[in-house]
This record gives structure tokens, sequence and C-alpha cells, in this order.
């Protein structure tokens, strides 16, 4: 494979070694095409991601005195929380796959690579933990070196049936949430082996067919989440599952509708949020931080102003990263993340033919 895919969106071949010596060789130029599907469904789960955060960054009242849900805290909860984390940890694991085979190519100790590439993710999700308890950067680090690192040496076979395994019993078993993490996890690692990733745009019917499934049972999860009372184990794991299966929906019907005349429009806006998706997720807590005070957020029911932030910050992003990647190769998080796994500078401006 040709194309290299960081932890948080960065999927694109690694760039030209700086004329500096390096401990390890670096990563070559941009020159093959990216798994571009991959980008907007990444920032598309971005999205998702900044609603459920933001009660995270600034807790506010899900009920009313009379112990009734707030509309739209109670829409989010049925068509949004559990729905996009399951499609970022997913990726993550694919991700992971696929620069580990690009950094095969062109170093001798590619997993060394990987582990000073995760140790730099806790690192940083150890720092967003001040700003957000709960984040997933942390997690993701500790889950990728314990769990998904070894998993590389283990056959396909294995790997796929421990994903399976792991995701359907995180559901059933426990309450969804990070204990999804390392089955989603060793899915996404074992997708990227079967080579699905990069033959998407030959799946067509594979990705209608999936979806026929997966959105009447996930309409009927919501609908049952929905009925059943929101309190004891079997309501979280209800919850857990209908979100693991909205999650697919969301997913193949993203990627089917970019096959459509709006995927051309969509792409545009997705796109360049999912490539810089690091950037944008860590940037997005401090705004919400920053905003909660000028708003009065914290401990309120003020919904409808936390959604109008989310779409204000999510708008920003989205013409900054086109802008920024008009003139860069990588956001400013993920070039920082790629100098630390490479040990060396890595070029990052784009010539000016390409940028103009």
């Amino acid at each position: 494979m040709n194309l290299t895919t960081s932890a948080l969106g960065d999927t694109a071949p690694a760039p030209a070694p700086a004329p500096a010596p390096a401990p390890a060789p670096a990563p070559r130029r941009e020159t093959a095409r990216r798994i571009t599907a991959l980008d907007a469904l990444r920032g598309f789960a971005l999205c998702g991601i900044l609603l459920v955060n933001i009660n995270q960054i600034t807790p506010m009242k899900e009920v009313d005195d009379t112990f009734h849900w707030y509309p739209i805290a109670k829409f989010l909860d049925l068509f949004v929380q559990e729905r996009f984390f399951p499609i970022f940890s997913f990726l993550f694991g694919l991700s992971f796959a696929v620069f580990l085979d690009s950094a095969a190519q062109r170093s001798h100790h590619p997993r060394l690579l990987l582990v000073r590439r995760l140790i730099a993710l806790g690192l940083l999700g150890a720092a967003h933990q001040l700003l957000q308890p709960g984040e997933a950067l942390e997690p993701y680090a500790i889950i990728g070196l314990v769990i998904l690192l070894p998993a590389t040496w283990l056959p396909t076979w294995l790997v796929l049936t421990g994903g399976l395994l792991g995701t359907v019993a995180s559901v059933t078993l426990v309450s969804g949430g990070i204990v999804s993490i390392p089955g989603l996890f060793l899915l996404g690692l074992a997708v990227a082996r079967l080579g699905i990733a990069h033959t998407l745009d030959r799946r067509t019917g594979q990705l209608a067919a999936v979806l026929a499934v997966a959105a009447p049972a996930a309409a009927a999860a919501v609908w049952w989440q929905y009925t059943y009372p929101p309190v004891g184990p079997l309501a979280t794991r209800i919850a857990a599952g209908a979100g693991l299966l909205g999650a697919l929906a969301y997913a193949t019907a993203l990627l089917l509708l970019l096959r459509t005349p709006l995927g051309r429009p969509l792409s545009a806006v997705l796109e360049p949020l999912g490539r810089m998706a690091l950037t944008n997720y860590l940037t997005a807590t401090l705004a919400v931080t920053a905003a909660t005070p000028l708003l009065g957020l914290r401990d309120s029911a003020r919904w409808g102003t936390a959604m109008l932030l989310a779409a204000g910050i999510l708008t920003a992003q989205a013409v900054f990263s086109h802008w920024w990647l008009r003139r860069f190769r990588y956001g400013p998080l993920e070039w920082c993340l790629r100098c630390v796994t490479w040990w060396t500078i890595v070029p990052i401006t784009r010539p000016r033919a390409a940028a103009a």
C-alpha cells in the first residue's frame, strides 16, 4: 500500500525526508490517491462527537424539575449519543493498520514508530483530560499499546474474530462506551488487512445491503431505547446496542450518499474536517471551554444555544481546514504528531502550484 493513515485523520502518503539525518527513514512525498471517503466519514463522525462532547466539557441539565427530558437532550440521547464514537474508533483501528503497512516499507522497525505515535497521542490525551474528562485520546493510546499493537502479530482471521466477539460482548455484557474500543479497533484492523478500505468504490451493492439491514434494525433499537425505562443495566445495554446499529447505518448511508450528486458538496465540507481531525477535536474543546462562561451553558438548559455553538465551531473549522490544506500537507497537530513519529522535521508546505 502507498497510503498512510494517522490515528486521527491523516490518510496520506508520507513526505520526503528532511535534509538532516534521522534515526528512522522518513516517509515519501504525497503521490498516491487518498482514501477520500474515509476522510469524509471521519469528518462526519467528528461533527456528531462534538454535539455529545459539549455536555461533557460543560455539564448541562438533561431533565427538568419534573424529570422530563429537554427535547434537544432527548434527541441527542436517541440519535447522536454512542452513534459517532464507534465510527471514530473503528477508523482508528483501520488507520493503525494502513500506517503500519506503509511504515514497514520505509523503516526496519515500523512498530517502534507506532509506539512513539501512541505515546505522543496519550500525552496529548492526558492534557486534554483536564478540560474534557472522559475524552478519547488517552484511552485510545493505552488500548492501542496494550491490545491493537500486539494484535498486529496475529493472523487476520483471529483479529476479525476477536473484533466481532469483543464488540458484541461490549454491548451485550457491559454497556458499550470505552469498553467497546478494543473490539472496534480490532475490526478496523481486520477490515484494513482485507483490503476493503481501498476497494470501497467497488462495493456499492454491499454497502446498500448492509444499510438495508442496519437501518430497520437501528430504528427498532431506537424505539426500544425510547420506550424502555431509562434506568438499570439493561437500559444501558439497549442504548449501547442501539448506538452501535445506528453507527453502522449512519456510516453506510454516508458512504452511499457520497456517490450521489450530493457527494461533492458533502465531501468539500467533511473531508477537510476529517483530514485535520486531531486539530479540530482538540480546538473544539478549547472553543467550548472559552465560550461556556460567556453563554452561561454550565448547569443550564440552554440546549439551543449549545447546538448553535457547535454549528458555529464546525463551520469555522470546515472553512479553516479547507484554507489550511490548500497551503499545507497536514493539519498543525497532525504535522506535530508526524514529526514525533518519524523523529524528524517533516516538510509541511505544498508546492506553490498545488496551493494555488
